[in-house]
């Protein structure tokens, strides 16, 4: 399927890479050796402002994946810390468009492309194709079944509502494999440091189902029905059958984090049904 909802930002010149460096949560220097990477752009809190995929056209030459709504901020929010830096930072959705691929065919329809792999169970990539260049042929994916996988993948997106609410660690960047915790300093870098060598992650990304037939927004506060607080990151819905959901939560074991499930805590937040599911990768004990 066409991921229309993505954008892709240019960032090139021969300061590049080492501007990079300085900016997200991950090392630059391995997107010399890798297809891609993951990384975060933080404030200097260590909370999270954008959510990044990047791949290399050449070393002075990197095209980064983000929900097109984030683009046009992401794109300032950078350039602000250009200054001497030789390198531009431009959105390049007339000449570039991201392509997603699932199944077992998708490696062998991508290898002629840049691409960023997701899962492996399904097989999941993203295709970064000119605009000018013949897409792989196979069978529609529905959004919504696009939308669902990344649920079931524990992938956390970030939208306006929720820009700046998560440490990094919160949506399990770490697990992730979206930080680098060997490279130098990064704004947040400090933060998000403290939280992984010194200090414990109390809430952390976790993948819910509900049946109740309702709209999760970004941001949104909830109290779940094992009376934890949560925090929505996405929602995957399927008709009339209820959902899936992204939320920060404390994991749990976490007897401390609990309210009474009544129909309304102080607060006012909505007291949701829902089960816990698991995800692909381990979340660390408490």
């Amino acid at each position: 399927m066409r991921l229309d909802h993505l954008s892709v930002l240019r960032i090139r010149g021969a300061d590049a890479l080492r501007f990079l460096q300085g900016q997200l949560s991950n090392d630059m220097e391995k997107l010399r050796a890798e297809s891609s990477l993951y990384a975060g752009l933080h404030d200097p809190q260590g909370r999270v402002i954008a959510l990044l995929r990047l791949v290399a056209l050449e070393d002075d030459d990197v095209l980064a994946l983000l929900p097109r709504e984030r683009a046009p901020i992401v794109q300032a929010h950078l350039r602000r810390y250009v200054l001497r830096a030789k390198v531009t930072i431009d959105v390049a959705d007339a000449e570039w468009n991201a392509v997603g691929l699932c199944g077992p065919d998708a490696e062998p329809a991508a290898r002629l492309h840049k691409s960023v792999r997701l899962s492996t169970d399904p097989l999941r990539l993203i295709v970064i194709a000119s605009r000018h260049e013949r897409l792989p042929e196979g069978d529609r994916l529905e959004p919504g079944e696009w939308q669902a996988l990344d649920v079931a993948d524990g992938l956390p997106e970030i939208t306006p509502a929720t820009s700046g609410l998560f440490v990094s660690q919160m949506l399990n960047l770490d697990l992730l494999d979206a930080i680098s915790f060997q490279k130098g300093c990064y704004t947040g870098q400090e933060i998000i440091a403290r939280a992984h060598y010194r200090g414990r992650v109390k809430r952390r990304l976790q993948r819910f189902a509900t049946e109740q037939q309702r709209a999760l927004e970004p941001g949104e506060r909830v109290v779940l029905s094992d009376g934890r607080r949560a925090q929505i990151v996405r929602q995957a819905r399927f008709g009339q059958v209820g959902s899936e959901f992204l939320a920060v939560a404390p994991l749990p074991d976490r007897d401390d984090a609990k309210v009474d499930a009544t129909a309304e805590d102080e607060s006012g937040a909505e007291v949701l049904v829902a089960t816990q599911l698991s995800l692909p990768y381990a979340l660390p004990a408490d």
